[in-house]
């Protein structure tokens, strides 16, 4: 593992709160610390869109307030 590379946030699961897409900053809540924290959130592959409620994972984070994001897989999806 690298030294002062933070992976906490990687493959978190959150819910987005502003909507998430290319040439925008989203927003996704996520559980930190003990608690629960809006970060600023980005599509990791630079051209998907997410829509407020919907779960995604957390693919890499970048210190200290802002992830990148991806589709969740069906795998981890929670039934509704």
């Amino acid at each position: 593992m690298h030294k002062g590379v933070d992976r906490s946030l990687t493959g978190k699961i959150g819910r987005v709160t502003g909507r998430i897409g290319p040439g925008t900053i989203g927003e996704v809540m996520l559980p930190y610390l003990g608690g629960i924290m809006a970060f600023h959130a980005y599509p990791y592959d630079k051209t998907s869109g997410f829509a407020v409620g919907e779960e995604v994972l957390v693919i890499y984070y970048d210190p200290p307030q802002t992830v990148y994001v991806d589709q969740l897989p069906e795998v981890l999806k929670h039934p509704a």
